[in-house]
């Protein structure tokens, strides 16, 4: 069961983690992704001011499945650890996390940006559809 959990845990963050990064790109989701996006920034500042910036409690509880599998010396960094278990790579965690951090504030920004647009594109079509229902202008006849 734990085997199935941590696959699980790899599978579901590591979609978490490319959904935040570049679900913006998909216009039927643009929403969501700045939703995942905000709960995401609130998890690193918001428990990160009780548990450490940076926290994420699914990190969190896939270390305490790892921990029960018997794996030790964990990285802080859930990132990290996908570059070590996923690819075999070893990089700095200051490193890791700069860009990581900078990686988020620019899907953050394309979201907002995007989803900005998109809402007033909406507002404008709503608009010119009130006006083709109230027919033409009152002043002609």
């Amino acid at each position: 069961m734990l085997h199935a959990l941590d696959i699980a845990f790899v599978v579901f963050h590591t979609a978490l983690v490319v959904f935040n990064l570049a679900g913006w790109a998909v216009p039927r989701l643009r929403r969501a992704n700045l939703i995942t996006l905000g709960l995401t920034g609130l998890s690193w500042g918001g428990l990160g001011f009780f548990y450490g910036f940076g926290y994420c409690p699914f990190t969190d509880w896939h270390w305490m499945v790892l921990r029960r599998l018997g794996e030790t010396d964990l990285p802080r960094s859930y990132i990290q650890y996908l570059l070590i278990r996923l690819l075999g790579l070893q990089v700095d965690a200051g490193v890791v996390d700069a860009v990581v951090l900078l990686s988020f504030l620019a899907a953050l920004a394309v979201s907002l940006a995007l989803n900005i647009r998109d809402m007033r594109k909406r507002r404008g079509r709503g608009r010119r559809i009130q006006q083709q229902s109230t027919g033409p202008s009152q002043g002609r006849q």
